[in-house]
């Protein structure tokens, strides 16, 4: 099987990721040890600015040269997915007050409640499709930015508010898609079961 353009791309993102979390957790390990070494920060910042990119230049990619696949479709928000949650939990680890402790717990316990809400639902109806939301979207860019900010070390009480407008919306994106799961089994439910 040939891959396309976009999916070596999001392999890339993949592949970006544990680059990402050496570089970061090793930044945090000179934190620690009170000798800071800027370069594996900045080589921290750097990973995940491109891959960050790459999600959008895959998607382009994928629409404009109409090379939409579907593994393509698998891994690209395996990869967005894996991105996040692996730069929140690196930096709520590694690296002092980056996050106060009820962001990873929001972001994580959201993701475990979807894949679980998704299985749930698969069983009872026999049909489940996740389809994105606008509040899911808004929660993964300003998570996105708030990592970003973090990381470059910008103004912390904007950062704060940031991570605030992130957790607001994580939090909303995890109401709706509990509401929705619940209306499709309402819905669905007894005619598959029966």
């Amino acid at each position: 099987m040939s891959l396309t353009l976009a999916t070596k791309i999001t392999i890339g993102r993949i592949v970006a990721i544990p680059v990402f979390v050496w570089c970061a957790a090793t930044y945090g390990l000179t934190v620690r040890h009170a000798a800071p070494v800027e370069a594996w920060r900045l080589a921290a910042i750097s990973v995940f600015i491109l891959a960050s990119l790459s999600d959008a230049v895959d998607g382009i990619i994928a629409r404009r040269f109409n090379q939409r696949s579907k593994l393509g479709s698998i891994l690209d928000p395996i990869a967005d997915k894996a991105l996040l949650v692996s730069t929140i939990l690196t930096l709520s680890l590694s690296w002092p007050d980056a996050f106060p402790l009820w962001f990873p717990i929001l972001v994580i316990g959201r993701d475990l409640l979807a894949v679980i809400l998704a299985i749930a639902v698969n069983h009872v109806t026999k049909k489940v499709e996740l389809v994105p939301h606008w509040l899911g979207k808004f929660a993964t860019f300003f998570q996105m930015v708030a990592c970003g900010w973090i990381m470059l070390r910008l103004d912390r009480p904007t950062g704060d508010g940031l991570i605030i407008i992130a957790g607001l919306f994580t939090g909303a994106a995890a109401a709706y898609y509990l509401a929705q799961c619940i209306k499709h089994v309402a819905e669905h439910g007894d005619t598959e079961l029966s």
